[in-house]
């Protein structure tokens, strides 16, 4: 029997609204530091890297997540929530950036737990975008794990996850549980997996 390829990964593109948009949102939910002065989209409440910088947009844009063909929906329908958001706060409008990309870091919190709120009709949807923005985070699911932390990623890093072995392998010298629980099979082959 043939091994079976590996499937192609296939990003979907999105255009720029949506985009600031949907790093305004991964923002919100990591908050990380401002790429230069001029940054929209990252509010800067964070230090060091968040959810943009650990590739939130790339994981988002993702096919294998199943939202992919839906961002710009989803981007549109949470900029009209901002317009409407920033109408009843009475907020002045800024139609430099998107409406979500316009509202200050507090306002993108509040906004957020409004939607993701028990009993708000469109709930699933945020919520399942907010565990993908944290997701780019925390796991980074859409990078090789080596090459992540190798670069750097932010994190993968601020967990403290360690790199490989020299041959891509991660060992631990202590055990979870303070002993060993059991020897190693006799037929494990050298990456670990039963014979």
């Amino acid at each position: 029997m043939q091994a079976s390829a590996r499937i192609p990964e296939r990003r979907v593109d999105i255009g720029d609204e949506a985009t600031l948009t949907l790093e305004a949102y991964a923002d919100t939910i990591v908050p990380g530091e401002k790429r230069g002065s001029g940054d929209r989209a990252i509010a800067g409440a964070g230090t060091g890297g968040g959810a943009v910088a650990a590739g939130a947009l790339d994981l988002l844009r993702w096919d294998a997540t199943g939202i992919s063909e839906g961002l710009e929906d989803l981007a549109g329908l949470v900029n009209d929530h901002a317009r409407a958001y920033a109408a009843g706060e009475g907020l002045e409008p800024d139609d430099t950036v998107p409406p979500f990309v316009a509202l200050g870091y507090e306002d993108r919190v509040t906004l957020i737990q409004r939607l993701t709120t028990p009993g708000h009709p469109e709930k699933d949807f945020w919520v399942l975008l907010s565990l993908f923005c944290n997701m780019a985070f925390d796991s980074a699911a859409h990078l090789n794990t080596a090459q992540a932390i190798e670069d750097g990623h932010p994190g993968l890093s601020a967990m403290g996850i360690t790199a490989p072995d020299a041959d891509g392998l991660w060992r631990f010298s202590d055990f979870g549980y303070g002993r060993k629980l059991a020897e190693l099979h006799p037929d494990t082959t050298a990456t670990g997996s039963p014979a």
